[in-house]
């Protein structure tokens, strides 16, 4: 299980700084090294989420330690 926690924390790191740049600087970093809306980005984008969605079982887990 930990090593599921550690790629899910490393793919919701990669959407936050992905939304940071958009966020900053219009600039959309899975876009570019892999195109607009491919389906290699697309993708990206639906396990970015589910790994966003996984890390909400952090706070409970955090509670419980």
């Amino acid at each position: 299980m930990k090593t599921l926690d550690y790629i899910a924390l490393v793919l919701v790191v990669i959407g936050a700084i992905n939304w940071g740049l958009i966020g900053f600087f219009s600039f959309d970093l899975v876009s570019a090294i892999f195109g607009d809306m491919t389906v290699v980005s697309r993708i990206i984008y639906a396990l970015v989420g589910v790994s966003g969605l996984y890390a909400l079982s952090f706070f409970g887990r955090l509670r419980n330690d």
